[in-house]
């Protein structure tokens, strides 16, 4: 007959316990936020510049097709990264349409110069709160040549939902309403902007700006940049 040896069960347990020693409270790192992990991929490109262009083909934008792009990570602080969107100028535009806005008088200012450039526009991405509460807020800084303001500029909005680790959703605030609606941009009050962010030094890394309108299922302007390949900064946008 065979017997079989049963170990008791405190000594069972004393070896179980002797196999996994659980790590001290505090050591294990939490998952970090969509938005933490959106910022740090948006902050990684700090001072570098890439090369784009337009990525849909809403017929309203035929005369963005073509066109060659810049985008230039400009200024980052803690809180707070500006990037300045360049465009080449050539030839000189006619459309009514600017980023989802009027064309501003900046934009024919850069025409009948040799290589002409529009450099009226900066995209500034402010971080507010914090973990699960942190927002962001996109405001579009426009200027003349000369470095004054446009009449439409400092418009945007604040996400309101955590978004994701790549991409935020910007839904166009009361303060761009009213700018909106004084200028006569009726078409511009449902305003949804994106701005979508691959880490630096990821495969086939991009960076993304997005319009489209609530109202409209129809509108939609992209541009995308390359930002597996930087390009030499251009120089500094109007008014920076």
């Amino acid at each position: 007959m065979t017997r079989s040896h049963t170990t008791p069960a405190p000594i069972a347990l004393a070896l179980l316990a002797g196999c996994t020693t659980p790590a001290p409270p505090g050591d294990t790192p939490a998952a970090a936020s969509p938005q933490q992990v959106f910022w740090q991929a948006l902050s990684s490109h700090c001072g570098k510049a890439y090369a784009g262009a337009l990525a849909s083909e809403d017929a309203r934008d035929a005369d963005w097709a073509g066109k060659v792009m810049v985008a230039h990570w400009a200024a980052c602080e803690e809180d707070r990264v500006a990037i300045a969107f360049h465009v080449e100028e050539a030839p000189p535009s006619s459309s009514s349409e600017a980023v989802g806005e009027t064309e501003t008088s900046s934009g024919s200012e850069a025409v009948g110069r040799d290589n002409p450039w529009n450099r009226s526009r900066t995209w500034i991405v402010t971080r507010h709160g914090a973990g699960a509460n942190t927002r962001f807020t996109l405001k579009h800084d426009h200027r003349h040549a000369d470095g004054e303001a446009d009449a439409v500029t400092f418009y945007g909005g604040t996400s309101v939902e955590a978004g994701s680790a790549r991409a935020q959703d910007f839904p166009v605030d009361a303060e761009s309403v009213a700018l909106f609606t004084r200028e006569g941009l009726d078409a511009s009050l449902t305003n949804v902007w994106r701005v979508a962010v691959d880490p630096a030094g990821s495969k086939d890394a991009r960076f993304a700006y997005q319009l489209t309108r609530r109202n409209d299922p129809t509108r939609r302007f992209r541009v995308e940049f390359d930002t597996t390949k930087a390009v030499a900064p251009p120089p500094p946008a109007w008014g920076w």
